[in-house]
Parts: C-alpha cells; sequence; structure tokens
C-alpha cells in the first residue's frame, strides 16, 4: 500500500495535476488547441546543431524534431528562415544563411531546399509550418559578423542604422518596408507554407544613453504628419504589419499571420487600457510595437505574447497577463508564449522557475480562457532537455490526447465534405479501414487530412472528445492494432486545411473475427449525423 501511495503522488507530481493553495482545476481534453515550438536558427541555438553541418544530418536532426513533436501531439512548428537578412532557402533578395552552411552566401553542399524539405516533412506529419521571419535586424553582431558582399546592408547602406553593436532596417523608409513585404511574398509564392511569424524585434530594444540615429528619415518622411517621433514610428511598423496582411489576402488568403511580441503591450500606470504591470520594455512604449491595435484592426491572425514571467513575478506576471489578453483578443486567437527556456534554468532571477509546478501551473491557467487557444514553447532544445519532466506532463496529461489547431472563421468557415464510406474489414494486423475522397467542399476547398474516430457499441458519438480519436493524417487508410476495444463504431471526418471539420462523418462497425464489406442491417448503420 505505501508504495502504491509513493507512486500515486509521483504521478501527480510530473503531470502536475497537485493543485497549490488547495485550488483545484478540472483538466478537460482539448480537441483544439494550438501546440507548437519555436525552432531558432540564429547562432544555432535550435537548429542546425552547428554551423555547416552536412546537409544529410541537418536532415537527420530536424526529422528527429518533428518526430518528436509528432509522438507528443504537438501539431505546429515554427521556424526561423530568416535570422538576419539570410536566407533558409533560395533566395533572388538575400543570401544564404551562415548558420546554414557555415559561411554567408554559401549554398547547402550537396544541394538542397532546406525550407522546401522542412515544409514537406511537417505536412506528412500532419503538422502546420510557420516561417518565421525577422523583419528588421539585418546583422547581430557588427564586430563578428562576416557580411557577404551582397546582403542588402552592402548593397543599400543607406536603409540601415547601428544600434547597440547590432544593424538594423530603418522601418521608417517605405522602400524598406516594400522591401521586406517582397521578400515574404517570395516566399508565400514559392513554398506551402501554413503560417508567416514575426517575433518580438520590431524597433531595438532600448539601451541608457544610445539614440536611434533616424531622425533625418523623420524629418522626410514624418515631420509633416506626426508631432512625435515615436508615434511616427510606432505608425511605421503599423504600415508594416497591414501591408503583410494584405498582402497574404491577396496571395494566399489560406496562409496564417502571427506576431509573438513581448508579453506586455503597455503597463496601466502609462495607460488605462494597460496591464497591471511594471515592466520598462512594454512593446507599445519601448519597441513601438502596437499590439494591441493589430488585432483590434484584424491584421494578424493569432498573437503569441512571450508570457516570459512567472506566476509570483512582481513586474509582469503571468496570472494577471493572461487574463488581459484574453480581455484584448478582439475576436483572434492567443496563444501563450511559455518561457521553457527558464525552467531549464536560465531563470533571470526569478527562483519560482525552480518549482516543478510552476509550468503546470502556467498551462492550467491558460485552460480558464476562451481566448486563449494554445500555447507556443521557447525552445526546441530546452523541449529535448525535458526540465523537471515537462515532456512526461505533457504525454500523461496536457498532450495525452491529439488535437486539431483551432479553425479561424474569420479566414474560412465552411466546413469540408465527409467521406461518402467507410469500409471495415478485419485482417491478422487489426482493423483495417478505408475510405473514400470526398468532393470539394462548396467553396471549392479538397480535405486536407482526415480524422478517424472509435467509439464504444455503447456509447454515443461525440466528435467533440479527442480521447476517442485514433488517427489523424492525410492518407484515406489506416490500421488500428488495438483490437481489445472491440466491437466498436468507427467514425471518419474531412477537414479543410484551416481545420474546419465536416459536419457530417461516414461510420462502420467492427466486431471482432468478423469481415465487413459492409455492415449487416440488425447491426443498424449509424447514419450521417450533425453535431
Amino acid at each position: 500500500m505505501l508504495i502504491e501511495r509513493f507512486t500515486f503522488w509521483l504521478f501527480l507530481w510530473f503531470t502536475g495535476a497537485f493543485f497549490s493553495a488547495g485550488k483545484a482545476q478540472h483538466y478537460f481534453p482539448q480537441k483544439y488547441e494550438f501546440r507548437a515550438v519555436w525552432v531558432a536558427t540564429l547562432n544555432n541555438i535550435d537548429w542546425p546543431s552547428r554551423r555547416g553541418l552536412p546537409p544529410e544530418e541537418q536532415r537527420k536532426e530536424f526529422i528527429a524534431l518533428l518526430d518528436t513533436l509528432q509522438k507528443y501531439h504537438f501539431n505546429a512548428v515554427i521556424v526561423q528562415v530568416r535570422p538576419t537578412a539570410d536566407a533558409f532557402y533560395p533566395s533572388q533578395y538575400e543570401p544564404w544563411s551562415a548558420y546554414l552552411t557555415g559561411t554567408q552566401g554559401e549554398a547547402p553542399y550537396p544541394y538542397y531546399d532546406p525550407l522546401a524539405f522542412m515544409v514537406e516533412e511537417a505536412h506528412k506529419r500532419n503538422i502546420e509550418f510557420h516561417a518565421w521571419f525577422n523583419p528588421y535586424r539585418a546583422v547581430s553582431n557588427l564586430q563578428a559578423a562576416q557580411v557577404h558582399d551582397e546582403h542588402i546592408s552592402n548593397k543599400r547602406p543607406a536603409w540601415f542604422f547601428d544600434y547597440n553593436g547590432k544593424k538594423y532596417f530603418n522601418p521608417g523608409i517605405p522602400a524598406v518596408r516594400d522591401y521586406i513585404v517582397r521578400l515574404i511574398q517570395e516566399v508565400v509564392e514559392n513554398y506551402d507554407i501554413d503560417g508567416v511569424h514575426f517575433d518580438d524585434y520590431f524597433y531595438p530594444y532600448q539601451v541608457p544613453k544610445e539614440k536611434i540615429d533616424d531622425y533625418a528619415t523623420y524629418l522626410r518622411y514624418g515631420k509633416k504628419q506626426f508631432n512625435s517621433i515615436h508615434d511616427w514610428r510606432r505608425h511605421n511598423v503599423d504600415l508594416l504589419i497591414q501591408a503583410i496582411h494584405d498582402s497574404l489576402q491577396r496571395k494566399k488568403p489560406h496562409v496564417k499571420f502571427g506576431i509573438s511580441p513581448i508579453g506586455v503591450w503597455r503597463n496601466a500606470s502609462q495607460d488605462s487600457l494597460g496591464s497591471a504591470t511594471k515592466i520598462w520594455y512594454a512593446s507599445y512604449d519601448a519597441l513601438y510595437a502596437d499590439s494591441r491595435k493589430w488585432l483590434r484592426e484584424g491584421w494578424i491572425d493569432y498573437i503569441a505574447p512571450q508570457l516570459y514571467w512567472s506566476t509570483r513575478s512582481r513586474y509582469g506576471n503571468y496570472n494577471v497577463l493572461v487574463p488581459w489578453w484574453h480581455k484584448n483578443s478582439f475576436g483572434r486567437h492567443v496563444y501563450i508564449g511559455h518561457a521553457l527556456y527558464k525552467v531549464d534554468g536560465e531563470d533571470g532571477g526569478d527562483s519560482t522557475w525552480h518549482d516543478p509546478q510552476e509550468l503546470p501551473r502556467q498551462l492550467r491557467k491558460k485552460m480558464a480562457y476562451d481566448a486563449i487557444k494554445g500555447s507556443i514553447f521557447f525552445s526546441a532544445k530546452h523541449l529535448y532537455r525535458n526540465p523537471f519532466h515537462i515532456l512526461d506532463s505533457l504525454a500523461q496529461y496536457y498532450y495525452r490526447y491529439p488535437a486539431l489547431p483551432p479553425p479561424m472563421p474569420w479566414k474560412d468557415s465552411i466546413p469540408a465534405l465527409p467521406p461518402p464510406k467507410l469500409n471495415v474489414h478485419m485482417t491478422s494486423q487489426g482493423v483495417k479501414l478505408q475510405w473514400q475522397t470526398p468532393p470539394l467542399a462548396p467553396d471549392g476547398d479538397p480535405a486536407a487530412y482526415y480524422v478517424l474516430y472509435r467509439f464504444p457499441l455503447t456509447e454515443t458519438v461525440d466528435l467533440s472528445r479527442p480521447d476517442r480519436i485514433v488517427y489523424i493524417g492525410k492518407e484515406e487508410h489506416f490500421t488500428d492494432t488495438d483490437t481489445r476495444h472491440l466491437p466498436a463504431v468507427y467514425v471518419v471526418t474531412a477537414c479543410d486545411r484551416l481545420h474546419n471539420e465536416s459536419r457530417r462523418y461516414a461510420s462502420a462497425i467492427a466486431e471482432p473475427l468478423t469481415i465487413y464489406g459492409s455492415p449487416r442491417p440488425e447491426q443498424l448503420p449509424i447514419p450521417y449525423r450533425k453535431y
């Protein structure tokens, strides 16, 4: 009995089911939840593991990452494909990245297209691929960087200013904004990405006694319209965000646009609409990034605020910021950016991160708010290290069952049509299920993938239950090797690429040691049913 009790409490410790202060929150599996990880390539933080790694090893590393994400029921990956005005793909505008090949401007050898490879491999696993761009950072270390002659900072030096040892595009120059829109269009047009993603780097994080060298640009482009250089800078960033949104709508309206700003828009001491926080580098004032406005105007599809503070922080408390973002979502999705790197030891002086329950507390907190549709973890290498057994917590509790990325009805609200028929056969390997390709939906969209459910005969079909999902994927067949649950009802639906699931389904019944081309009449085949 003592051993059983110890095992039970150890399980609770791993899964985060032991709630502090005696306040338990029930966890209900979520069928729709964005589950992603950032993969940083700057300085080879996450991938590839080093500069100049042979292409075959690069591919092996990335496949291993995707396999891990698939195993733990993640459904999206956000990969930094343009860290410093360089590229992880062949570009007509910018040179190959040194973080990929070892030398800026040098193509992979043997040659391959890393972005095409990553998108293909992610989609094989039904994982969304979001291409992460740093719009304004051009050189991350002016002393150490070896910049290629064809780098844009050498070809258009008037477009840049230096700040704190780095080189940045000047957002106030219209030609700069046009250039950034074009290079993102290049990727959107040439690759089947699911999303365009920006992080928190807009105007640079300010340091004492250093000024941004853009006053002459302000006099030329902004003085007549804006009395404040600060308002003008914010306007410049707004123009870029709106231009990216408009470009995506014209080119590929299914591609999502998301941004992960610093997690505080403004402090309440500066603006009554702000949060009860006390940080000096809020995005609106320090980075000239009016993230709340982008949501209000509908220019972005999701926001992933970097809530890299603990639940006990005096400055940017997590428990304060989650409800603030929920309240200020304006109908768009909010995905919480979690500081997994702080759980892994880089705590920034806050010992709360040493508590194994801190991240589980944060995961539970967000579940209480409808506008919070998921999580993104920074970053991949810290996920691999599994600090405080967080992967065990995800596998046993939070991500125990698969989930679909949440639909975005403002982009597409028309569901796919269901497969017209589901066939079930017993084989020596298990229950073999096959279905047919459905016709195009009324908006012309084909089925992008399928969801297969298994229900006990005594249970009502309920498509809101992710614990009944046995397969999510693009194939039109699946063999269920777990026959312990027979007899069972199998149900298959279709989803379009924006995760609108068919409102009807095809179904069939499987029993042990029987073979069906179609169910017997006495089994009362389940008709198409709305839910």
